[in-house]
């Protein structure tokens, strides 16, 4: 039986507004500060109907740093899935010193859940808004898009999206055997 195209989403810039601290963009640590992007569950819906498993797919080593609990994030994940639909939420609790399979930019996170959930991964897509999030998408053997953030390269990925709504309309217009197209403001 062939496996489901899927949806891997980064949840930082994508599903939800970045937090900025020091200047860069960070994570939020609370659920009040946890501010679902403008669209998001609409467009994961819309995802959804079109017949892709959703996932989410987030570094968070602000719990092995110790600057938030296990717990917050749970609760933190908790709310993010009672506002968007996703089908499953994987976190990376690790940092970059335990050089683990999971942490984006390696494809852990993507393999294990394809391999769980039936996914084609020649059919799948990764959307994220950081460099790791497409060299990540890329070592899964998945199309990406980037999110145009003013802190990232803007290189490497598949697509450039303005948003989250904009990358999820091309998603849709796009066959599987049909390049996407860039789209740029």
């Amino acid at each position: 039986m062939a496996g489901r195209p899927a949806i891997f989403l980064d949840r930082d810039g994508v599903l939800n507004d970045v937090v900025w601290r020091d200047g860069k963009p960070a994570s939020p640590r609370t659920v009040g500060e946890l501010r679902i992007a403008e669209g998001a569950a609409q467009t994961v819906q819309a995802l959804r109907t079109a017949g892709y498993l959703t996932f989410v797919v987030t570094n968070q080593p602000d719990v092995r740093r110790g600057k938030m609990t296990g717990e917050a994030l749970d609760a933190i994940h908790a709310a993010l899935v009672q506002a968007v639909p996703v089908d499953a939420v994987q976190a990376c609790l690790h940092d970059d010193a335990d050089q683990c399979s999971c942490r984006k930019p390696k494809a852990g996170m993507l393999l294990d859940l394809a391999a769980r959930w039936n996914v084609d991964l020649s059919q799948s897509w990764m959307v994220g808004d950081m460099d790791r999030d497409i060299v990540c998408g890329r070592a899964a053997g998945v199309r990406t898009v980037l999110l145009d953030r003013p802190y990232n390269g803007r290189s490497g990925a598949d697509v450039i999206a303005a948003d989250l709504s904009q990358a999820t309309a091309l998603i849709l217009q796009t066959t599987p055997a049909a390049p996407a197209p860039v789209l740029q403001d």
